[in-house]
């Protein structure tokens, strides 16, 4: 036994009253859609239910055209046997202002899809910009005022960061085939060189020295803590002996050289020389390490591990400049005897030293590994230590202190990360990405043409180019006996001369401590120190990126095997292969 009922499934809400009370037209006869059934019999007939079903509201209609209606009918003609029939009925044409969704009419199609409203896309994001910079400029001018303005240091220092950011675009931009691409510093330099030697602009983009000597002494912070970050211990003892030389020799060799040339050339102090020495010393691993890359990319010189020595060398041939310049700029603006400066330079890397290990164990352990925001944590403690670090030992009257502490408590914190080193080196290479176009900018910025001298400016290029000679000529010998052939050899002493971003960095901290002596002499000293170090920069960097790049092909080997890239002077040829990557 059993009942015969008729269900109906509707898929939309039914009509408000308002669409039943208005006149509707009559609608077409639908035409019904038959679902297979398991059952043999015919499809009954349609039910009365339709006829009277008022046509609902088509806003919740899915799957379907807006201008139909989905009606499904099912029939229960025996227990086990359901029947089904579908409807497509024409939707009502009258339309409730209030629920009204077509499409609005467009004027203009051509000029609505480049300039829709409300904008999208690119649009949308460059009104978004220009209006978060003007709300940020909003509320800086409310607070500074006349400082925000022409004329004032924050104008002065945003019209500089744009300006070398722009030039550091435009610079890297321009490629050369199979040659490495310029660094972006150059182009950050020049627009730095560009606006303080421009008699309209000068003017208006004025900063004061304190502002630029801080925001430099910040940047060298960042660059003391990547370079800490950036020690690789495994990698150093694969390196072996060779490493070493290249690293300490050249370095050490040039620093005399030029001590002595400036001497009698420029008429230097001693300690004055020295400072220059270890000023022009220090190899440019902003110029070095992507040329290196490039070559390990094409299989050049890798067999031998000539990239990976020249990279990995070239964090410790920076080292040991920074060490040297803080030891004599710690001396040369201490008073008493020589042997009591001579002793006061070695209590100064004593002291940074132990201040570094202490510090460097203390943030290996807090924050603790089960605090949140980890990384955040341990970033901020590292490079507010270096910037405590730097500013604080030059007000204890200990300036040379301040860059080896920076250096060690660096390198012992990331040595006790382990793993989590990695994106502590990520945070502080954003910060160093705010500050690099600062820094070259400041440095540019700090040469007058109206206050160079003639002889000055000549005098520095000879000094530079004599200690680049002797350099040079010193690096082939520290190679001789390492395994390389001749023209590798020729190659590695060529590659190590490029200056960019320690002579950027440390250049003008002679002047600056000299400008806070308020001592006239010292302040001569220290701006022909910069002078030379800008020359470096702008004679050494384009054309050593172009030496490794042109003869690193005609000098250097391809690999004969796969398993390549273990450093020269290796003993055990079944090391795992080293590829070291200097952060400065």
């Amino acid at each position: 036994m059993y009942c015969d009922r008729e269900e109906s499934r509707l898929e939309l809400l039914l009509p408000t009253a308002m669409e039943e009370a208005q006149p509707k037209p009559a609608s077409p006869e639908p035409s019904p859609v038959h679902t297979p059934a398991p059952s043999p019999a015919p499809s009954p007939a349609p039910s009365p239910l339709l006829d009277r079903m008022a046509l609902p509201s088509p806003n919740h209609v899915e799957h379907l055209s807006v201008n139909q209606i989905q009606v499904v009918v099912r029939r229960c003609s025996s227990p086990n046997v359901t029947e089904e029939t579908t409807y497509f009925l024409p939707r009502n044409p009258v339309v409730d202002a209030g629920t009204n969704t077509d499409p609005p009419v467009v004027c203009c199609p051509l000029l609505h899809r480049f300039c829709p409203c409300p904008p999208r896309g690119l649009l949308a994001s460059l009104i978004t910009k220009v209006l978060l910079a003007a709300v940020l400029f909003g509320v800086v001018w409310s607070i500074t005022e006349d400082e925000c303005l022409p004329g004032g240091n924050l104008f002065g220092i945003t019209i500089l960061f744009i300006c070398s950011l722009i030039g550091g675009k435009v610079v890297a931009l321009i490629r050369l085939p199979k040659l490495p691409p310029f660094p972006p510093l150059l182009g950050m330099l020049l627009m730095g060189f560009l606006l303080r030697n421009i008699p309209v602009i000068t003017d208006g983009v004025y900063i004061d020295f304190r502002w630029s000597a801080s925001l430099r002494n910040v940047a060298l912070a960042v660059i003391l803590a990547r370079a800490g970050l950036g020690l690789d211990p495994t990698a150093l003892k694969k390196l072996k002996s060779v490493c070493a030389r290249v690293a300490a020799g050249p370095c050490i060799i040039e620093a005399c050289t030029v001590a002595l040339v400036s001497h009698f050339l420029m008429g230097l102090p001693w300690v004055w020389g020295f400072i220059l020495g270890f000023v022009l010393g220090a190899v440019s691993p902003a110029v070095v390490v992507p040329s290196m890359l490039q070559l390990q990319k094409d299989g050049y010189g890798v067999e031998q591990g000539i990239p990976t020595l020249l990279m990995a060398a070239g964090s410790f041939d920076d080292i040991l400049a920074i060490t040297g310049f803080t030891t004599c700029l710690g001396m040369a603006f201490a008073t008493g005897s020589t042997w009591y400066n001579l002793m006061r330079g070695v209590m100064e890397v004593a002291g940074g030293m132990v201040a570094g290990i202490v510090l460097g164990f203390l943030i290996q352990y807090f924050p603790s590994v089960d605090q949140k925001h980890l990384v955040m944590k341990r970033s901020f403690l590292v490079l507010g230590l270096s910037v405590f670090a730097v500013f604080g030992s030059a007000v204890a009257g200990f300036p040379g202190s301040g860059g080896l502490c920076t250096l060690v408590l660096a390198f012992l914190a990331g040595l006790g990360w382990g793993g989590g080193k990695a994106r502590v080196e990520e945070v502080v290479g954003w910060a160093w990405d705010v500050f690099q176009p600062l820094l070259f900018g400041l440095i540019g910025a700090e040469i007058r043409l109206s206050e160079l001298e003639g002889h000055t400016v000549g005098l520095g290029i000879a000094s530079l180019l004599i200690a680049l000679l002797i350099r040079i000529l010193f690096t082939f010998v520290c190679v001789l006996c390492a395994g390389f052939t001749m023209k590798e050899k020729v190659f590695i002493a060529l590659a190590w001369m490029p200056k960019a971003t320690v002579q950027a960095a440390i250049g003008s901290t002679a002047l600056d401590t000299a400008r806070m002596k308020n001592d006239p002499q010292l302040q001569k000293y220290g701006m022909d120190v910069l002078t030379v170090a800008v020359l470096a920069i702008l004679l050494t960097a384009p054309i050593g990126a172009l030496i490794i790049g042109l003869a690193g092909p005609r000098l250097l080997q391809r690999p004969k095997n796969s398993s390549c890239g273990t450093a020269a002077g290796a003993e055990d040829e079944n090391e795992t292969p080293v590829t070291y990557e200097s952060t400065l």
